[in-house]
C-alpha cells in the first residue's frame, strides 16, 4: 500500500497538489518535511497527528525531515489564530527545540540510511540573513496580492470586533514568506520536494511551492500534501482534556492522565482516533471494532488505543503504571503499589483536605471523617457513624470500624489516607 492509500484508509488524507502521488511512486525515496512550532517546551497530541504523517512517509520508503522553527517561532504563524501571539526569546526557543527533538526521536528512525530522519532548524539559515538581503532575494518573488489571498491572512486582515479578530501585524503577515523560503532552502540544499502539514497549513505550504518555482526560474517543482485536522464527532477541536492541553511530555501531562485521556475517548470518536494515532493494520483495527461492537461497555477499542499510544509516547513501564493506577481507582487494586506522584494523579479530581499530624491523637475515625476534616466528608459524627456501621466506608481500601483511632491508621507515603464513602465518592486526606 502506498503512502496516499495508507493515509486515505486511515482518514488522515485531506488534499495534495496534482502530481504528488505520482512523484512519490516514481522517485522514491523522496525527502519530505513538516514544520513544528517551538513556542512550547513540548509537543501535544494535536502535533502527534502531524508526526504520524512523517511516520507514514518513512514507512512508505521516504526520508522525513522535521523542521523546528527556531526562527519562525520568534514570529508566530497566523493560521487558525485570531490574535497576535506572545513572542519568546532565543534561549526559551532553544530549550523548547531540545525537548521537541527528543520527542520526535520516539517516533522516527534517525540513522544515516536514505530514509533516515533528520531534524533541521530554520534559525540556522535565517540568523545571518539580513532584512535587505531577504527583501531583494526572496520578497520580490511574491506579490502582496498573492499573500493577501491566503485564507489565514484574509481572516485576520479586516480585524474588527464583530469578527473577533484583532487584525494582523506585518510580523505575522510575513510568516508565509519565511515558511516559503524554508521550503526553498530545503529544496536547494537537501533536495526536499514535499512539504506536509495539517489542512490549515495549505496556504503556507503552497506559498513554498510557488516560491520554489519562481526562485528557480520556473524549473523547480515541489509538492504539497495535507492531512485532516483531528476533530471530535461533534466537530470541535480534539486534543484538550478537562485540565487543558494533553502534552507529550510526562512532566506536563502525566502518563496516567495521558492514558486516561485516550481510555475515555467517546465511542463515536475512537474508530478514527485508533486509525490516526496507532500503526495497527487495517485488519486488526476492523477486528477490534467488531469485538467492541459486541460489548461496548468493555471499551475494547479505547483500551487498544490507549495502550498503543501510551507505550510509544511514555514507554512500557509508564503504561503498566498507568494501568495499575486505573485499576486502583476503578478495580480495587492496591493503593500501596502507587508512588506518590501517581497517587496524587489518580486522586487529582477528588476533594482534598488537610489534617494536622499533631491532632490525630485527639480523634477516632468518626471525628476524623467529620469534625477534623471540616465536614467535607461527613457533615456530622452521626452520619459518619451510621455509614461506618453499615460497612460503607473504607480507609486506604480497608473497611473502617468504629473502634479505630486516627493515630493508628496506616498512612500512604507517611502522609495520605484515601477515604471512600459508598462506591464512587473518594476523598484524599493529607496529614501535615
Amino acid at each position: 500500500m502506498n503512502l496516499i492509500d495508507e493515509l486515505r484508509w486511515r482518514g488522515m488524507f485531506h488534499d495534495m497538489m496534482p502530481g504528488t502521488e505520482e512523484h512519490l511512486l516514481k522517485n522514491a525515496p523522496i525527502t519530505g518535511y513538516i514544520g513544528f512550532d517551538p513556542t512550547a517546551p513540548s509537543l501535544h497530541i494535536g502535533n502527534l497527528a502531524t508526526i504520524m504523517l512523517l511516520v507514514h512517509l518513512q514507512r512508505a520508503g521516504h526520508r522525513p525531515l522535521a523542521l523546528v522553527g527556531g526562527a519562525t517561532g520568534m514570529i508566530g504563524d497566523p493560521s487558525g489564530k485570531s490574535a497576535e501571539r506572545n513572542l519568546l526569546d532565543e534561549d526559551a526557543l532553544r530549550r523548547n527545540q531540545a525537548g521537541i527533538q527528543a520527542q520526535l526521536e520516539k517516533f522516527l528512525v534517525f540513522d544515516d540510511s536514505p530514509t533516515g530522519a533528520r531534524v533541521v532548524n530554520n534559525y540556522d539559515w535565517f540568523k545571518d540573513f539580513n532584512f535587505l538581503q531577504f527583501l531583494r532575494e526572496v520578497g520580490k518573488h511574491l506579490t502582496v496580492n498573492y499573500m493577501m489571498a491566503k485564507d489565514s491572512v484574509k481572516r485576520r486582515i479586516g480585524g474588527n470586533e464583530e469578527s473577533g479578530a484583532d487584525g494582523i501585524s506585518y510580523t505575522e503577515f510575513s510568516y508565509q514568506l519565511l515558511q516559503g523560503y524554508d521550503f526553498f532552502h530545503l529544496y536547494k540544499e537537501l533536495g526536499t520536494t514535499l512539504q506536509m502539514g495539517a489542512s490549515d497549513q495549505w496556504g503556507n505550504i503552497t506559498t513554498g511551492t510557488e516560491l520554489i518555482r519562481r526562485m528557480s526560474g520556473g524549473e523547480g517543482k515541489a509538492y504539497a500534501l495535507t492531512g485532516q485536522l483531528i476533530t471530535k464527532a461533534d466537530g470541535t477541536k480534539y486534543g484538550k482534556s478537562e485540565t487543558g492541553t494533553v502534552w507529550l511530555d510526562g512532566a506536563m501531562t502525566s502518563p496516567y492522565q495521558f492514558y486516561q485521556f485516550f481510555l475515555n475517548a467517546a465511542d463515536a470518536d475512537v474508530p478514527r482516533l485508533i486509525r490516526v494515532f496507532t500503526l495497527l493494520p487495517q485488519a486488526e483495527i476492523e477486528a477490534l471494532e467488531a469485538e467492541h461492537a459486541l460489548a461496548p461497555h468493555l471499551r475494547t477499542l479505547q483500551k487498544a488505543l490507549a495502550q498503543d499510544v501510551t507505550i510509544r509516547v511514555h514507554g512500557p513501564a509508564a503504561y503498566e503504571a498507568a494501568v495499575a493506577a486505573s485499576q486502583v481507582l476503578f478495580g480495587g487494586g492496591e493503593l500501596s503499589s502507587l508512588d506518590e506522584a501517581t497517587l496524587l494523579d489518580v486522586f487529582a479530581g477528588v476533594p482534598h483536605v488537610e489534617v494536622p499530624r499533631a491532632s490525630l491523637t485527639e480523634h477516632n475515625v468518626i471525628s476524623l471523617l467529620s469534625d477534623a476534616t471540616n465536614a467535607v466528608i461527613f457533615p456530622s459524627k452521626g452520619e459518619a457513624k451510621k455509614m461506618i456501621q453499615a460497612g460503607g466506608v473504607s480507609l486506604n481500601r480497608a473497611k473502617a470500624t468504629l473502634e479505630q483511632q486516627a493515630a493508628e491508621l496506616p498512612l500512604l507515603h507517611d502522609k495520605y489516607v484515601v477515604a471512600q464513602k459508598g462506591k464512587k465518592n473518594y476523598y484524599l486526606i493529607k496529614v501535615v
